[in-house]
């Protein structure tokens, strides 16, 4: 590819010499527009071509200014034609040699598709009926040096596309809107909250111990401490004590990371949605957690219904709602009581067991391994085994199982929920179970967190707490089939274009 590019940009960086020489800078300071082309259109697309020119005829036309990146160029020796696009969409220039000073006309006639230009002059349509403006004025502000991926293919690389997201985003139309999605999900959810006396909160990144999910943490060092900390693979606990506290509704969209494997579903970094209401149920964040989607379908597609990767989903409510024991009896047909039928379905399936895991150990794994990839319309699953849920509280009717819902939309898990733990004892004696499982070699156990029982002690009211994955559910809505789709820089592998990259130095 660099070799393929040499002549050209050799080409170009030739040029940007020249006007160098010729005193022109072709890395100028900004000259801010007055228009957007989104903004030209949807005041002038309605127009014909005749009403247009009886504007322009008519005393002193009006003047528009667009600034943007030339996507396709094409020169008739004394006009010119650009299609440039900036943030809201695109729109053609018209440049004649009659109306530009000379120097101005002999730029246009040596610009490259990628460079940033600033034009301003009157609207008019073309004789095929193209919304133009017909320019008086023309500014080179920022010379490309690199060409464009060809016009009918642009950048189809997908490790390319992820590496270099400035050029799939210049090229790929589509991408700029999963972001656009992306952004409304989030000013939604912003709003949706707000609106419900929730206070936005932040909470430690770096955190001293591990805790708040089962995960394996990414560790480091902080010099000037003389300690190990933690990047934090969930903000739960912080965000309880904050209940204790007395904030009794509260939420924070913040990063998560856990150092596990890389697949379309997982990404090292990723972006959460966390809250937190006191005197609440996990019925009553299921109910809440429908209206937000609700909320979201209707500002975001404008719809209930959306079609992911071929598969109609509708986001109306109510959502169907099955306990785990419910599922297994429904999607396999088998008695999940019978130890013997689960061991030998995860058996069938591949699964290496320990052999020391419990019945409803064994359920959960049969759930995630067969029933969870065919939940497609929005489904609750309740009623988890306790072993699995170690900050949940236990149900009061069966003490095997927690208060607790996961949200599962087109074969994922979307979100999270559950009746917190606030009796410091059982909340102590589950801490002292994940110490056990991480001195028996579990990576993904929690550490045991004094001060969080303190808080316990002076009270955590009745609280339901709920997570929500943004980037799943951004792929959910912009039907994305891979999470590294919705992240604008993804985790990736070493590259050649910085090789050391990850690489870990000798002390």
């Amino acid at each position: 590819m660099e070799a393929a590019e040499d002549p050209i940009r050799a080409s170009r960086l030739k040029k940007v010499e020249d006007l160098k020489g010729s005193g022109i800078n072709p890395y100028r300071i900004a000259i801010r527009p007055k228009d957007l082309a989104a903004d030209i259109r949807q005041k002038f697309d309605s127009f014909s071509k005749e009403e247009l020119e009886a504007k322009r005829t008519s005393g002193t036309p009006e003047t528009y200014s667009v600034a943007g990146r030339v996507m396709l160029s094409r020169s008739f020796g004394k006009s010119a034609f650009m299609t440039i696009r900036d943030r809201s969409g695109r729109i053609q220039l018209f440049c004649q040699q009659s109306k530009l000073p000379a120097e101005t006309y002999e730029l246009v006639k040596h610009i490259d598709l990628g460079d940033i230009v600033y034009a301003e002059g009157s609207i008019f349509k073309t004789k095929t009926g193209e919304l133009s403006i017909d320019c008086t004025n023309f500014v080179l502000m920022t010379k490309n040096v690199r060409p464009l991926p060809e016009k009918f293919h642009g950048l189809q690389d997908v490790e390319s596309r992820y590496r270099q997201r400035y050029l799939d985003l210049i090229c790929n139309d589509d991408v700029k809107k999963t972001f656009w999605v992306r952004s409304q999900i989030i000013q939604g959810i912003r709003d949706f909250f707000l609106k419900r006396d929730y206070l936005e909160v932040e909470t430690p990144m770096l955190h001293p111990l591990v805790g708040g999910a089962t995960a394996r943490p990414f560790k480091t060092f902080h010099n000037t401490l003389k300690m190990n900390l933690f990047l934090r693979i969930a903000p739960e606990l912080y965000l309880k004590r904050l209940v204790v506290g007395g904030f009794d509704r509260v939420f924070e969209i913040n990063r998560c990371f856990r150092n596990e494997g890389i697949s379309i579903k997982h990404n090292p970094e990723f972006t959460m949605l966390e809250f937190y209401e006191a005197y609440a149920t996990y019925h009553d964040l299921m109910d809440l957690t429908e209206n937000l989607f609700d909320f979201l379908a209707d500002k975001v597609l404008g719809k209930k219904t959306l079609t992911y990767q071929g598969q109609e989903v509708s986001l109306a409510k109510p959502y169907r709602r099955l306990t785990v024991f419910e599922s297994l009896k429904e999607y396999l047909n088998i008695n999940p009581e019978d130890e013997t039928a689960l061991t030998s379905l995860l058996k069938k399936a591949g699964v290496k067991l320990k052999g020391k895991e419990s019945v409803p150990e064994l359920q959960w794994m049969c759930f995630e391994q067969e029933v969870e990839g065919k939940l497609i319309q929005p489904t609750y699953i309740t009623d988890h085994p306790i072993e699995i849920s170690p900050l949940a509280r236990r149900s009061e009717k069966n003490p095997k199982i927690a208060e607790r819902f996961e949200l599962y939309i087109a074969g994922r898990e979307i979100a999270n929920g559950f009746n917190e733990l606030n009796d410091p004892e059982d909340q102590k004696q589950r801490f002292l179970d994940q110490v056990r499982r991480k001195a028996a070699g579990d990576e993904e156990a929690a550490d045991y967190d004094e001060d969080y029982i303190h808080a316990l002690e002076y009270g955590l009211p009745p609280t339901a707490g709920e997570g929500i994955g943004i980037d799943r559910l951004t792929m959910l809505l912009s039907d994305s089939p891979s999470i590294r789709d919705v992240i604008l820089f993804p985790q990736l592998r070493s590259h050649q274009l910085n090789p050391t990259a990850g690489e870990s130095k000798p002390e």
